[in-house]
């Protein structure tokens, strides 16, 4: 997109005021499908800096995330938890990951998330 979509900054910007962790949603960015649960940037850092601690070989970069987060402007980016890729018929990670993606970068989007079942 060349311009971001003002109303999915909207949304952005409600989950980064309410500091809540609860509202799902499902983008294509870049040919990929990711679905998880919206996160406040700060709470996204804390827990990626959190993983990387408990890392023996990736706890030096830890401190990159714990740095706080710059608030010039509207939410340029989407930061999810318990997120998934989709790729056919399963979700990648199977147990949800944390993603980041730009949302100038959404070419597509809407409010929940997608999960598969085998029946």
């Amino acid at each position: 997109m060349s311009k971001p979509d003002e109303l999915l900054v909207d949304v952005a910007a409600l989950v980064e005021s309410g500091q809540s962790n609860q509202m799902s949603l499902t983008v294509v960015t870049g040919g990929a499908v990711i679905t998880g649960r919206l996160a406040p940037e700060a709470v996204w850092r804390q827990r990626v800096s959190e993983v990387l601690t408990d890392s023996d070989r990736l706890g030096e970069f830890s401190a990159v995330f714990d740095a706080p987060a710059k608030k010039d402007g509207p939410p340029t980016h989407l930061h999810f938890h318990v997120a998934r890729i989709l790729q056919g018929t399963v979700g990648i990670p199977e147990t949800g990951g944390m993603y980041r993606a730009a949302i100038e970068d959404v070419s597509a989007w809407t409010m929940g998330d997608f999960s598969y079942s085998d029946r």
